[in-house]
C-alpha cells in the first residue's frame, strides 16, 4: 500500500509525492480527515488526486494514502430503490452516521452489510458454469428477480451451493476452477471506468417504445440507443426524462442527477415512490437506482457520478435486462472535466474545456448497446442512453451539445418558444432528426402497420410545406394562399396540436400505444385527402375547415385504448358522410 505526503493543494486538486507504487485511477485516502480521492495522473513519484469531497482546511504535508485498488462499484441486491451520491455511497447510510450536517471523510458501505437475502440456487454441485451463468436469484422487489451471476473471469465446476438468508457478502457458492477453489457472494466489484464484457454487440434494429408520439413515431430512439435532449431553462429536459423513465419499455431505470439543482433531484426522490409504475402497478422506484449528485456537492464527483450510474446499468444490463439511463445532465459533467483540466493546467480546448472532452463523451456514450450478454444461455440485453445537455442560454453551437451531437443517433431539441406556448413535449420537429429511422422502419412495417413509414413520412412533409408557408402568410397574409395551401396549413395544424402535443398529467393521453398513434395518424391524413379531393372538385375551403369531424379527429388521442377500434371506424365513417354532403351540395347547387 503507497504512502505519501500532500505537496500542493489547488481546490479539489491535490498533489502528493513518495506515490510511486500507487498506480493511476487508484482510490486514495487523503489526510487524517480521510477524504476519498481518485489518482488521475502519475508523473514518477508525484500524484495529481482529484478529491471528491471539500478540501478547505487541508495542509501540505498531510498523508495520503492508496487502498490500491480502483474506484469500483458494489453490484448485488440492495441496488434497486436506493439513492447513492455520485461515488455510490447510499445518502440514508450516510444521514444515520453523520446526522443533517454532513462531515467530510465519512466512510460508509455502499450496499449494507447487515440486512439479509433470500437466495434461491438454480445450480447443482457439479454443474459447468462460465463467467455470466446465472447461479441463483434474489427477489430484490415485487418486480425485480435480482440474477447472482458468476463473475467476470470466473469458470469451473460447482463444488458447494447454499440456500436460505444471507448477507450481500456471506459466501454462496464455490467454484472449483483452474487456479483453486473459487468462493463467490451475492456481491460483485468492478471499476467503473471500464466498461462490463459481453459477448457480442447487436444491431439497434429495435425500438424503445416510449409511448410518447412525437417520440416514437417522428424521431424513434432504438433499444440498445443513445439520444441527447439539449434545451435552455425552462423547455422541460427534466420533464421528458421523467415521462421516458415511467412509460419506456425498460426493466430498469438509473437515473442519474449529475449536478442538476439539489430542488430537482428532491422532485426526483419524492414524485419517483409516489409514480405507479403502469407496467406493473407498483412503485415506481421498485424498478428504479438514483444517483443524486447535485450542484452544491463538490464539482469533482460530478465525474465519477456518470461512471458510477453506467456501470450499474450495464450490471442489470447483464441480467438480461432493458435497461434505460437518464444523464441530467452531462453539461455539468463537462463542467468537472474543464475544472480538474483547468488545475491540472492543461492547454485548454474551446471555451476552456479540455481538448478531449469529445473523446471522454464517446467512452461514456459508447457503453451503451443492445447486446448478447456472457453466460452459455446467450440472452439478450439492451442498455438505452438519454443524456439531457444544459447549454447556456439554449445555444447549441458550445462546445459540449457539438461534442455530444457527433456522437448520439437521436437528437430531441427542445424549443423555448414552444415551451412558452404550452407545448409539451417542446421537441422542435423541425430541428430533431433521429438516424435510427432506417433501421427500425422495417419493425414498424412488421408490428405495428405497413403503411406506419409512409404515414409519418407524409406528416413530416406536410409539417415542412407549413414552415414554408407561414413566410407567405407573414408577408401577404392568409388570404393570398390557394385552397389547397390552406388545407395544408390546417392539416399541418392538426398534426402539431392533435398528434404532437401529448399532455403528461392526463390519465389517457399520457401514453399512447404503437396502434392508437397509428390510428391518429391515418385520421389526419384521411381527411386531408379526402378535403383535396373535395377542393378539386370546386367545395369551399371555408366549410371543410369548419365541418364538425374535425373536433372528433382532435379529441381522439382522449379515447380510452379499449374503445380505439371502434371510435376509428366511426370517426372515418363521420368524414366521408360530412364531406360527401359537401360534394352533394355543391352539385345540388
Amino acid at each position: 500500500m503507497s504512502k505519501g505526503k500532500i505537496v500542493k493543494i489547488s481546490g479539489p486538486l491535490v498533489i502528493a509525492e513518495g506515490m510511486r507504487d500507487a498506480n493511476m485511477f487508484d482510490v486514495v485516502r487523503v489526510s487524517d480527515k480521510r477524504l476519498i480521492g481518485e489518482i488521475i495522473e502519475m508523473h514518477e513519484d508525484r500524484a495529481s488526486i482529484q478529491v471528491y469531497e471539500e478540501t478547505s482546511g487541508l495542509g501540505t504535508g498531510e498523508p495520503v494514502e492508496s487502498t490500491g485498488v480502483p474506484m469500483s462499484v458494489e453490484l448485488g441486491p440492495g441496488l434497486i430503490g436506493s439513492i447513492f451520491d455520485g461515488i455510490q455511497r447510499p445518502l440514508d447510510s450516510i444521514m444515520e452516521v453523520a446526522g443533517n450536517n454532513l462531515h467530510r471523510g465519512v466512510e460508509v458501505s455502499s450496499l449494507k452489510r447487515d440486512k439479509k437475502w433470500n437466495f434461491n440456487p438454480t445450480v447443482k454441485v457439479g454443474d459447468k458454469v462460465i463467467a455470466g451463468d446465472e447461479i441463483g436469484f434474489v427477489d430484490e422487489t415485487e418486480i425485480v428477480r435480482h440474477k447472482i451471476m458468476v463473475p467476470n473471469g470466473v469458470e469451473g465446476e460447482i463444488t458447494d451451493i447454499k440456500s436460505g438468508e444471507f448477507t450481500v457478502d456471506d459466501t454462496v457458492c464455490t467454484i472449483k476452477t483452474e487456479n483453486g477453489e473459487k468462493e463467490i457472494s451475492l456481491m460483485q466489484k468492478w471499476p467503473v471506468r471500464r466498461g462490463r464484457p459481453y459477448a457480442e454487440k447487436l444491431s439497434p434494429d429495435k425500438p424503445l417504445i416510449t409511448g410518447q408520439r412525437v417520440v416514437d413515431c417522428m424521431f424513434p430512439i432504438a433499444k440498445g440507443g443513445v439520444a441527447a435532449i439539449p434545451g435552455p431553462f425552462g423547455s422541460g429536459k427534466t420533464v421528458t426524462q421523467h415521462q421516458l423513465a415511467k412509460w419506456a419499455e425498460a426493466d430498469i431505470v438509473v437515473y442519474i442527477g449529475c449536478g442538476e439543482r439539489g430542488n430537482e433531484m428532491t422532485d426526483v426522490l419524492n414524485e419517483f415512490p409516489e409514480l405507479i409504475d403502469p407496467h406493473t402497478g407498483k412503485s415506481l422506484m421498485e424498478r428504479t437506482v438514483l444517483i443524486a449528485n447535485t450542484s452544491d456537492m463538490p464539482v469533482a464527483a460530478r465525474e465519477a457520478s456518470i461512471y458510477t450510474g453506467i456501470t450499474i446499468a450495464e450490471y442489470f444490463r447483464d441480467m438480461g435486462y432493458s435497461v434505460a439511463l437518464m444523464a441530467d445532465s452531462t453539461s455539468r459533467w463537462a463542467e468537472a472535466l474543464r475544472e480538474m483540466s483547468g488545475r491540472l493546467e492543461e492547454m485548454p480546448g474551446e471555451e476552456g474545456y479540455p481538448a478531449y472532452l469529445g473523446s471522454r463523451l464517446a467512452q461514456f456514450y459508447e457503453r451503451a448497446g443492445r447486446v448478447k450478454v456472457n453466460g452459455s444461455k446467450g440472452e439478450e440485453g439492451s442498455l438505452s442512453v438519454i443524456g439531457a445537455v444544459s447549454p447556456p442560454g439554449g445555444d447549441i453551437s458550445e462546445p459540449v451539445s457539438q461534442a455530444t451531437l457527433r456522437i448520439v443517433k437521436v437528437f430531441w431539441g427542445l424549443d423555448a418558444n414552444l415551451a412558452y406556448k404550452r407545448h409539451f413535449p417542446a421537441i422542435n420537429w423541425l430541428t430533431s432528426y433521429s438516424l435510427y429511422l432506417d433501421l427500425l422502419g422495417d419493425w414498424f412495417k412488421e408490428n405495428v402497420d405497413k403503411d406506419w413509414m409512409n404515414l409519418r413520412g407524409r406528416m413530416m412533409s406536410l409539417l415542412q410545406d407549413e414552415a414554408e408557408l407561414e413566410e407567405i402568410v407573414k408577408l401577404v397574409g392568409m388570404d393570398a394562399l390557394s385552397a389547397g395551401d390552406r388545407l395544408k396549413m390546417e392539416t399541418a395544424r392538426s398534426i402539431r396540436e392533435d398528434f404532437l402535443h401529448q399532455l403528461a398529467f392526463h390519465e389517457v393521453d399520457t401514453y399512447t400505444s404503437l396502434k392508437k398513434q397509428c390510428y391518429m395518424m391515418k385520421l389526419i391524413l384521411n381527411f386531408y385527402d379526402k378535403s383535396s379531393a373535395a377542393i378539386e372538385t370546386g367545395v369551399d375551403i371555408e366549410r371543410i375547415v369548419s365541418l364538425p369531424v374535425r373536433e372528433k379527429i382532435g379529441r381522439f388521442k382522449y379515447v380510452e385504448e379499449n374503445a380505439i377500434d371502434s371510435e376509428f371506424s366511426a370517426t372515418i365513417n363521420q368524414t366521408e358522410k360530412e364531406i360527401s354532403a359537401l360534394k352533394g351540395d355543391d352539385a345540388n347547387a
